[in-house]
């Protein structure tokens, strides 16, 4: 189904047209998942399809990329999968280079933030210097932001801002002020994100759904 939370729960941040034209490209569920960060929440987004029909989802691109603008930008890099699909419509929208990163998974203490990201090797000269956007397409707990912002300051680039679709909860708007790092986003929705061992529908007995493809 499409995403049509009540009204109450929105937070807009920004024009109401724009936040729903984010809403309406996006498919959601809710139970009871395991996030790529290896959180649990309750909300599940299928984010395969939002880039079923480009079309619609070039404007979103030309509007981030207006919000880019002013930010002295001359890279564009996007997490794999959808992340680096919208990066490269926002870098042909800004006339700049484009990369992306792709995941691995990596050692853990306790189970958080598995999974890293690394620029292909070709492309990783190619950053040292530059001022780059990581643009993703929805960010929650930010594993993939995280990884990707990690590997970026290991090319010798600068992150300068970060531009999404759709922010979850707070936890990007942390993590960019903990960075000092501008964030950029088209829509906010408030959200439910808990560690293992502090999660409810764990303790009430609710499965568990780990699904391929994950939400970051």
């Amino acid at each position: 189904m499409r995403y049509t939370p009540a009204q109450p729960e929105l937070t807009v941040s920004h024009p109401p047209s724009i936040h729903h034209a984010v809403l309406n490209l996006l498919s959601a569920r809710k139970g009871h998942f395991l996030l790529e960060s290896g959180h649990h929440g309750d909300l599940w987004l299928d984010l395969e399809l939002l880039c079923q029909r480009p079309k619609l989802l070039q404007p979103l691109a030309e509007e981030l990329a207006g919000r880019l603008q002013g930010h002295n930008i001359d890279h564009i890099c996007g997490p794999l999968v959808e992340g680096a699909f919208l990066a490269l419509l926002v870098a042909s929208a800004l006339d700049v280079e484009f990369s992306y990163a792709e995941r691995f998974t990596k050692p853990t203490n306790d189970a958080l933030f598995p999974a890293g990201y690394r620029v292909p090797t070709l492309l990783r000269a190619t950053l040292k210097g530059k001022r780059v956007a990581l643009v993703n397409d929805v960010i929650n707990a930010g594993s993939s932001m995280r990884g990707t912002i990690e590997d970026l300051e290991s090319c010798g680039a600068t992150v300068a801002v970060i531009a999404t679709l759709l922010t979850l909860g707070p936890a990007a708007q942390q993590y960019a002020t903990a960075k000092n790092i501008p964030l950029e986003t088209l829509a906010t929705l408030p959200n439910h994100l808990w560690t293992p061992d502090a999660c409810p529908l764990c303790a009430s007995g609710t499965p568990l759904e780990s699904i391929a493809g994950f939400i970051e």
